[in-house]
Order: C-alpha cells, then structure tokens, then sequence
C-alpha cells in the first residue's frame, strides 16, 4: 500500500529528542502538516530491539501511529565509524548512557579510537524515516552522509555527534554549520529527499 497525507493532515513526529524533533518540524514546514511530536503527546518511547535502522525507524513508528491514532513519522539515526566496525550505529543513543548525554557518547568515540593508536576515521551519518499509519501500513527511506570524525568536538549549533562529525567535502563540522545547511545536506535531508519522491504528502489532497 502506498501511504498518502492530505494537507493538513496530524502527523505524529515519533521522537522524545529534541534537535531531532526540531529538524523533522523544519523539514515538514514547506508540506502543510500538522506535526506533534511523541513526546508532547506523552507516549511511551519503544524499546528499539531492531538490528539495523530501518528496523528501529519501522517499530518506533508503528507505535506511535497505534498509540497516537494518526500516522507517525518516525527516525532513527546514527554515526558509523569505519575504524570502529561501523560502531556504535544502531547503539548511537544508547552510547549516551541514559541521560542521554553526548558528551558521554563523543568522549566513547574519542576513548576507543585511541585504543587503536588513531585520532580520527572515516565516517557516515545514515537515517532511516519509517512513516507509519495505526493500521500496520508502513514506508521506509533510508539517506547516508559520508564524512570523517575529528576531535576535539567543535560547534554548539547541532545535536548528537554533530560536533565531531565533518561531511566530505567541508570543513566544519555539522555542529558549526549554519542549521539551514545542514537540513539540506545531511543523512536525514536524504532520507526525507526520496520520502517526498514517493509523494506521501499529497498536496493535491
């Protein structure tokens, strides 16, 4: 079944993070949906037992749009370090403990490739959008940015790894660059690109 959402349609942005949250807002704007997110509407977060992110996205997803009652847009997202075996991935978040600090996850990052004797790696930022309905339909997008980590972290514009995480190509890093660039560039501007060429939100509707 293809997914279609008039304008005006509820969508329910299946996130209790707040960069992330802000960024899928920035990136529905243009499309004249009414996004909410999980977190305003106090429903419980999943436990994202998926092994890659399509999978998280799916269930995360899929449980909103069950709990909540309207379709949900759900991400998940993470940094893959080359030198790291493409860790921590889909353990991005919980590499920031249960507080969710970063700072935790990046000193993680930092601590581990020093064990290997290195200072920095090849890199991808990959997202994957699963939008979902309460009646099980659901679509998935996938988008990947490549780049390097560097440390120290630099920047206090972005969220997450952004601060130790430079795109090919550039030389700032997603935490320095102006916020309306990174919507345009990054692995969830990607995904979110081949969602629209799927034509989910239907204007014309």
């Amino acid at each position: 079944m293809t997914i279609r959402l008039p304008r005006g349609a509820t969508l329910i942005v299946a996130s209790h993070n707040p960069g992330k949250v802000r960024e899928i807002h920035a990136l529905l704007g243009p499309h004249g949906i009414h996004a909410v997110s999980a977190g305003d509407l106090k429903l419980p977060e999943p436990e994202e037992t998926g092994t890659t992110f399509a999978a998280n996205a799916e269930l995360k997803a899929l449980a909103a749009a069950k709990a909540g009652g309207h379709a949900a847009l759900a991400d998940d997202s993470g940094l893959c370090v080359e030198a790291l075996d493409g860790a921590p991935g889909v353990y991005s978040a919980r590499w920031a403990g249960p507080t969710k600090d970063f700072r935790i996850a990046i000193n993680r990052v930092h601590d581990e490739l020093r064990q290997r004797h290195l200072s920095g790696s090849p890199a991808a930022f990959v997202c994957a959008l699963s939008v979902a309905l309460p009646g099980g339909e659901h679509q998935t997008f996938e988008g990947t940015v490549h780049g390097k980590v560097v440390f120290p972290p630099r920047g206090e514009k972005g969220f997450g790894y952004d601060p130790i995480f430079v795109a090919d190509l550039m030389t700032e890093t997603f935490a320095e660059i102006d916020p309306q660039l990174k919507h345009s560039i990054s692995h969830r501007a990607i995904a979110f690109e081949r969602l629209l060429h799927s034509h989910i939100f239907d204007e014309s509707l």
